[in-house]
């Protein structure tokens, strides 16, 4: 049973990896860029990254008009696949030809 979703865009596509939620994430979606310092990158799990490991919670609420509980929900998630996920296959898969950062 499938027990990742993807949510970009209504999306609902299902995965039973997250190693696998995370490469669609990269190569089926639009690539972003960050309101707080312009960056493109993925949207997903690597633009939630992006956003709590290179930026303050208040830069990103500012830039984004974010709650507390959305901000909450956006670590809980990076949080969750952290533990889940083996990320070095992820890029390891990206970079090996279906996609990249």
């Amino acid at each position: 049973m499938a027990s990742w979703e993807c949510a970009i865009d209504g999306d609902d596509e299902q995965f039973e990896r997250v190693e696998d939620l995370i490469v669609h994430q990269s190569t089926a979606h639009e690539r972003i860029e960050c309101k707080v310092c312009g960056t493109v990158l993925p949207d997903g799990y690597f633009a939630i990254r992006h956003a709590f490991d290179e930026h303050s919670r208040a830069e990103y609420v500012r830039a984004y008009d974010a709650t507390a509980k959305e901000v909450r929900r956006r670590e809980n998630t990076k949080e969750n696949i952290e533990e889940e996920a083996d990320i070095r296959e992820v890029i390891d898969r990206l970079e090996g030809g279906s996609g990249s950062l």
